[in-house]
Formats: structure tokens, sequence, C-alpha cells
């Protein structure tokens, strides 16, 4: 491996699935916290307090999206549309909680445009190396000239 020279597709595949498995275990924490730790009365309280539209609604729907989509991120299955969904829930963390508190951290966007970005790059790039996605992909047999074909 040279830390000059572009990575290799195997490498790729790998760095693909290191971030995919940490932010899905950063989601599945976020998502298990609201559901077994504060309680869903108490993450829809505490959405209220911190004024993202109606709470009853949206701090049930986070948990489900950070829960399942962290699980899916963690095992690489169906990864671009958990990671959409996951984008999305950082989108709406970014626009209605954060972005008042500026950038950095305690009260700033930064870890939430972090993890909004990593989960874009997954929408990207897919789910990487050891993923149910890509165990799918590789017995699919690719079509003569097809330009997505894994190569390794």
């Amino acid at each position: 491996m040279s830390l000059l020279g572009p990575a290799n597709p195997r490498q790729l595949r790998l760095g693909i699935a290191l971030v995919r498995i940490i932010t899905g275990c950063v989601f599945l924490a976020h998502g298990y916290q609201k559901f077994f730790v504060f309680g869903l009365d108490g993450a829809t309280g505490a959405f209220g307090q911190m004024g993202v539209p109606a709470p009853t609604i949206t701090a049930p729907l986070v948990a489900i999206v950070e829960l399942a989509g962290g699980l899916a991120l963690i095992l690489g299955f169906l990864t671009r549309l958990a990671a959409i969904g996951l984008a999305i829930n950082m989108l709406g963390a970014i626009v209605f909680v954060r972005l008042k508190g500026g950038f950095f951290i305690p009260n700033g966007a930064e870890y939430e445009i972090v993890l909004c970005v990593a989960c874009v790059a997954l929408v990207i790039a897919g789910a990487g190396a050891l993923s149910i996605d890509e165990a799918i992909a590789s017995r699919r047999t690719p079509a003569a000239g097809d330009p997505y074909a894994r190569t390794t």
C-alpha cells in the first residue's frame, strides 16, 4: 500500500466498509438510546423542547430510522436506501436543532454534518466489502460490456 498512490479497488471497498460499519454503529446506538434509554416519550419531549416540528411523529420516526438504518449499515443491507434515510435524518437535525448553534460542538452542527456526509458518500459508493449488498451483487452475472462489473 502506497501512501501517495491511488488505492486499489480492494482497498477502496475496505475503506468504504469501515466508514459504513462505524457510521452504522453510531446510528444504531442513537436509535437504541431513543427507544430503550430515554424511551419514546422522553425522545418526544426532547424533540419538542428542541423545536423539532411534530415531535410525536418525528421522534418515533427518527428512532426507527436510526435503529433500523444503523443495523442496515452495519450489515451492509440495502445500504444506499438506509444511507438516504439517515442523511435526511441528519439534515433535519442540522436545520431544526444544530444550525443555530454554529459549526463547533457542543452546540454546533459539525458532528451531524460529518454523519450526513458519510451517509451521502455511502449513497454514492455503495456498501463496500463485507456486506450483504456486495454478496448479492457478486451473485449476479454481469452483462457483456457492463461498466459497473466488479473487477476484483
